[in-house]
């Protein structure tokens, strides 16, 4: 593949790609895109799925590991100021992919509009909570939303209504290349209120995570009725350790990675954590985060 003419203002070669995760580690990108444009974005994939070019798109990096090699195709950043943009109108706030989750919720609790504010502290943006269907405290993204707008590996965009979603515990059907945008129909709240309980759940829930200097990553969907972390350390896997990963002291289902660090550390780590659950609990953990 040779940059497609046009395009040659928004892709670049060879740019390593651990600055865009939390992790900070992994190769680079063979190729990598940051459209200024939906229609750009649709145009670039449509090039890419005829040449036969492989697309990963690349949202807030918080669940994603990149393995140490470098990744061939193109990569897609939605980090550009049009894939982020938030509308509230009456009960209805749109978004778009690229929005931080955090900054969705606060616009919502301003403006007195209630059921996202329990998914506060959840890293990332609205693409990404789409795609896992983010979960806290008993309730989900997919319940407030009401439609979201797609793009397909050959460029195309559909917007898919309600009855046309299904979201399940940590998952979605929203599969395809892209998330572009969603709207979410909330309820009627006092702002106040809202803003104090969002800043209380905010509070417990960065209490349980690594702290944000840390570079470090969720690994495991929680099995129902109990959570992952609570297994790790049943298991006996709590101080586990793989060259420069660890399991966080803060959360067992978190590792933290230090200075040196490899992917392949953190891929043997949660290797060895997941085997040794399975053996001395019978649980079978899946992975929440996503390897490249």
């Amino acid at each position: 593949m040779t940059i497609p003419a046009g395009f040659e203002h928004i892709v670049r070669e060879h740019e390593p790609l651990a600055p865009h995760t939390w992790f900070r580690l992994g190769g680079a990108a063979q190729y990598f895109a940051e459209p200024t444009t939906v229609e750009e974005l649709s145009t670039l994939v449509g090039r890419c799925h005829e040449a036969g070019t492989p697309v990963r798109v690349l949202g807030g990096g918080s669940n994603l590991l990149v393995r140490d090699e470098d990744v061939a195709g193109l990569v897609v950043s939605l980090s550009p100021a049009v894939f982020g943009q938030i509308e509230i109108s009456g009960r209805r706030v749109t978004a778009g992919a690229g929005a931080r989750l955090g900054h969705v919720i606060s616009a919502a609790v301003r403006e007195g509009l209630a059921g996202l504010e329990q998914l506060v502290g959840i890293p990332g943006t609205i693409g990404g909570a789409l795609h896992t269907n983010a979960t806290a405290h008993g309730g989900d993204i997919g319940q407030w939303t009401v439609s979201a707008t797609v793009m397909n590996r050959r460029g195309e965009i559909v917007t898919r209504s309600r009855t046309e979603l299904r979201f399940g515990y940590r998952d979605s059907n929203l599969d395809e290349l892209a998330i572009l945008e969603a709207t979410f129909e909330l309820e009627p709240g006092d702002p106040q209120r809202l803003t104090k309980q969002m800043q209380q759940a905010w509070i417990l829930k960065r209490a349980a995570q690594p702290i944000s200097e840390e570079n470090a990553g969720l690994i495991f969907k929680s099995p129902g009725g109990v959570s992952a972390a609570s297994l790790i350390e049943q298991a006996g896997f709590e101080s586990a350790r793989v060259g420069q990963a660890s399991i966080s002291d803060r959360n067992a289902n978190f590792i933290v990675v230090g200075p040196g660090a490899t992917s392949r550390d953190v891929l043997e780590l949660i290797e060895q954590v997941r085997k040794g659950v399975a053996e001395r609990t019978g649980v079978e953990l899946e992975m929440a985060v996503e390897v490249w």
